[in-house]
């Protein structure tokens, strides 16, 4: 009896001193999806867009269950953890070890735009964690060979392209002769430059001027007295929202106006139609996704959009497709391991997303079309791509002749 007693309690402290040591790992409760957005900083508009857009994301995940996790064996609820990368690529690398190290963030969405972009997907190497990216030119990711990132989003090419393809399609008569091809004087600027020259060389369309639009100037006369004399009847932009309008206004002023003007980057935001009113009208704007896409809860999301802010978004689609991706990624595999979700990324295709159906090289690269818009009237129009049915693009008239 005695040695029995005596059995049991080495075994009772053995285990007592055994079983504190074992780390035992506790199924997941939540599902923590970081992400390092310019809320502060030049890019804050932008920035207070995305999140909208990966809030509304999660908040319809949640409202179907959540997401299907393995080792929980039951869908968990996603919750969305911001920082602030104040539109610095110096501080998106502070806002990603934030998130994991102090946040224990899962997984990663991504910030907008290039710079801020690599700063993320470098830090996302460092630490291993699956950055979900989207607004970077695929240029400047694909050789660097990144394995814990993948991307979606147009090549510079391929948005360059857009305007050539919409003169492909109208009569002769109305085709652009003469273009003029101006890019703010900036890295992305000068890259979106030879994209343009290199598509109006494919194209045979002549290009009477190409020059870099000094930023933040306060006069631009001299650029539309070059356009004025070289006859140009089409106008490619590529700058901020504030030269854009600075330009327009005096193009207005000295009765210079072409049928046909199509702004990248500082054409498609409300404060341009805010600032110029009618005088927007006609003018194009770039755009990374439309309400007007015929896919699944794209029109209901632009209403959504439209109806808390008062204006339309040509980008919140793309930002929200980006989340759906990724949550659609751990729904499927019912992991949290950030390798295992990049994979299933990775060489897939995603169905239904609000971008359509978004299908994903074995290098994680998968391409968007760039869409095209025009303002009439206090609202964009999706001219490119087409859809049956869609708006049908209205050539400029002068300045004098518009009502």
């Amino acid at each position: 009896m005695r040695k029995r007693e005596m059995l049991g309690l080495v075994a009772g402290t053995t285990a007592s001193a055994v079983l504190p040591g074992i780390a035992f790992a506790a199924a997941p409760t939540e599902v923590t999806i970081g992400a390092p957005i310019s809320m502060t900083g030049l890019l804050a508009a932008d920035g207070l867009e995305q999140k909208w857009a990966y809030e509304q994301a999660v908040a319809d995940v949640n409202a179907k269950g959540g997401v299907f996790n393995k080792a929980a064996g039951k869908k968990l609820p996603v919750k969305l953890v911001v920082a602030d990368d104040q539109s610095d690529p110096a501080k998106v690398t502070d806002a990603m070890e934030r998130l994991i190290k102090i946040d224990k963030i899962d997984l990663l969405l991504s910030t907008h735009g290039g710079d801020l972009n690599m700063a993320g997907a470098l830090a996302a190497e460092k630490y291993k964690k699956f950055y979900m990216i989207t607004t970077l030119w695929p240029h400047m990711w694909t050789p660097k060979k990144f394995k814990w990132s993948a991307l979606f989003f147009y090549d510079a090419g391929g948005g360059a392209e857009v305007p050539f393809l919409i003169w492909e399609k109208l009569p002769a008569a109305e085709r652009p002769k003469k273009t003029a091809i101006v890019m703010e004087d900036s890295p992305d600027g000068q890259g979106f430059g030879g994209a343009f020259a290199a598509m109006a060389k494919k194209h045979k369309a002549e290009v009477v001027m190409n020059e870099p639009l000094a930023m933040g100037a306060k006069d631009y006369s001299a650029y539309i007295l070059k356009m004025k004399a070289r006859g140009a009847d089409a106008i490619l932009l590529f700058c901020n929202p504030t030269d854009a309008i600075t330009l327009v206004r005096q193009m207005k002023e000295q009765n210079f106006s072409v049928p046909y003007f199509h702004g990248w980057k500082g054409t498609w935001t409300g404060e341009f139609h805010e600032a110029l009113q009618a005088a927007s009208d006609y003018i194009l704007a770039d755009g990374f996704w439309s309400m007007d896409y015929p896919y699944p809860g794209a029109k209901e999301l632009g209403e959504r959009y439209e109806k808390q802010y008062k204006k339309q978004s040509v980008t919140a689609g793309m930002f929200y497709a980006n989340a759906q991706v990724l949550l659609q990624a751990i729904d499927k595999t019912g992991s949290l391991d950030p390798k295992t979700v990049r994979d299933a990324v990775a060489g897939h295709e995603f169905k239904d997303t609000v971008q359509g159906d978004v299908k994903f090289a074995p290098d994680g690269l998968a391409l968007i079309s760039s869409s095209a818009n025009q303002w009439f009237q206090g609202r964009l129009h999706l001219v490119y791509p087409a859809v049956p049915g869609g708006w049908q693009l209205k050539m400029a008239p002068p300045w004098n002749q518009r009502k």
